[in-house]
């Protein structure tokens, strides 16, 4: 038996699984990523109606969301850390184990308090979903096709994203709140089953596992995305300006520790690599744009337009499935087109499709509604997949976790900024706020496809042209 398990290693780790357990594999990704994604969305539709059954102040319920997007933020980049020690399929199963728990503790929770905990629990489980996939999808496709499999990848986060409120809302529509997290645990269970014997046994870095810079990183992120969070809800300029020169204090120490680390938890090591951070760049301006676009659509359409909440999330619809047709194809064209140049072009569509919204006529059919959420849709989807294959395929195979780690804390780190934006803009500007967001986000998405652009730059083509011939001479020597 162990010298079967030991031929399996060598052959999962060579390039890529062979097709049948591959698309086992990417089933099992898929299905917990969508699960970590969607829970970040679903709950935010939820809140009244959970601060009302559980009798609770609105100000007290929103810890049910933060509660989660703050576990996942402080412990991103150390659980992927922490895979490429003990290796990505034990982190990926255990936050799939964890989160499928925490979806039953959820449900069965009685008071605010047990769902709060609850919800920190599964943001922990989701953190260990989020911050190894990219780097086992790296493992499950062979080198030549990693752009489709990156693709699926990237599909799946847009979707799961954008489809989530409008899920929330027809799951509300039928059924009460504990179901939002129920319908969490067939899936997960599905998912461990088919995951303990299709996902791929990784190499392991021989190191101990850093805790003070994890630790660090912890404060870092949390301190400085609660930051954010506080100026943009309009909280005392005391109290955001000390959780940041708190952050900042911990970054500077951290970034000190890690310029001499090996494998550092804060991967300085791949963010002097030019592409790499472009592209990391580039993510948090999409994300920060998608950010702005999906908070403040619902307000805009109802508030302008006067659409009921059914009507909206049938409008909103267009833009995950456009997401569906382009993001698979965008994966397989980075096999063969410079992904700064799809980006770029992916990122143009998509503030065009912003500002076609922002600037919608006073009586749109539903045709005027629909051709601007696929246009944005489809730009974001050719945008996506070809930079997280950039970002993946740019750092040395062992770095793997970091890469997808970053990739991670990209998106989250552009949500944030989003929302952040989203709740200032309405506070300073009322209604008018909404469609201004829209106009926010279609600069950011311009900014983004600039920063894509100079991917064809003399810099990142030499830091291309290197990540390519790196992997030739791999796949050369395998």
């Amino acid at each position: 038996m162990r010298v079967r398990l030991g031929m399996r290693n060598s052959r999962d780790t060579a390039d890529g699984l062979p097709a049948p357990e591959r698309y086992w594999a990417i089933l099992t990704i898929a299905l917990g990523l969508s699960m970590a994604v969607m829970d970040g969305a679903i709950a935010n539709v939820a809140l009244p109606t959970i601060a009302q059954d559980l009798h609770a102040r609105p100000t007290f319920s929103i810890w049910i969301v933060n509660g989660y997007q703050l576990a996942i933020t402080v412990s991103l980049l150390s659980l992927a850390s922490l895979g490429e020690i003990i290796g990505y399929r034990r982190v990926y199963l255990a936050g799939l184990l964890l989160f499928t728990f925490a979806s039953l503790f959820c449900a069965l929770s009685q008071t605010l308090v047990m769902l709060t905990v609850a919800r920190v629990i599964q943001g922990f489980g989701a953190a260990g979903i989020m911050s190894v996939n990219a780097a086992l999808v790296r493992f499950i496709y062979p080198h030549r096709r990693l752009g489709r499999g990156i693709g699926i990848n990237a599909l799946v986060v847009a979707v799961s994203a954008a489809v989530g409120p409008t899920l929330a809302a027809g799951i509300l529509a039928i059924t009460t709140w504990p179901y939002l997290f129920a319908i969490n645990i067939p899936f997960g269970i599905v998912a461990v089953l088919i995951g303990v014997r299709a996902l791929p046994h990784t190499p392991r870095d021989r190191r101990a596992f850093d805790w003070q810079s994890a630790l660090m990183c912890a404060i870092m992120f949390g301190l400085g995305i609660a930051a954010i969070d506080s100026f943009g809800h309009g909280e005392a300029p005391l109290f955001y300006l000390s959780e940041a020169v708190i952050a900042a204090i911990a970054c500077l120490l951290l970034v000190r520790r890690q310029r001499t680390a090996v494998s550092p938890v804060l991967p300085v090591d791949l963010l002097r690599i030019p592409i790499f951070t472009l592209s990391i760049c580039t993510s948090i301006a999409s994300f920060c744009a998608q950010m702005l676009a999906l908070v403040a659509l619902p307000f805009y359409l109802y508030d302008h337009f006067g659409y009921s909440a059914v009507e909206i999330g049938l409008l909103i619809t267009p833009w995950p499935i456009a997401i569906a047709f382009v993001a698979p194809v965008a994966g397989r064209l980075v096999e063969r087109y410079p992904a700064g140049l799809l980006g770029g072009i992916g990122l143009l569509l998509f503030a065009a499709g912003l500002g076609t919204l922002a600037f919608l006529p006073a009586h749109p059919a539903t045709l005027d509604v629909v051709w601007r959420m696929a246009l944005s849709g489809a730009g974001f989807g050719l945008f996506q997949a070809p930079n997280n294959r950039t970002m993946i395929a740019a750092a040395p195979r062992e770095r793997s976790g970091g890469a997808s780690g970053m990739l991670g804390t990209a998106r989250l780190l552009g949500q944030t900024i989003g929302a952040a934006l989203v709740a200032l803009l309405l506070a300073r500007y009322s209604v008018a706020g909404t469609q201004l967001a829209l106009l926010v986000g279609a600069g950011v998405a311009g900014f983004g496809a600039a920063l894509s652009v100079l991917r064809l730059s003399p810099a990142g083509a030499r830091g291309a042209e290197s990540v390519r011939v790196r992997e030739g001479q791999r796949s050369a020597g395998e």
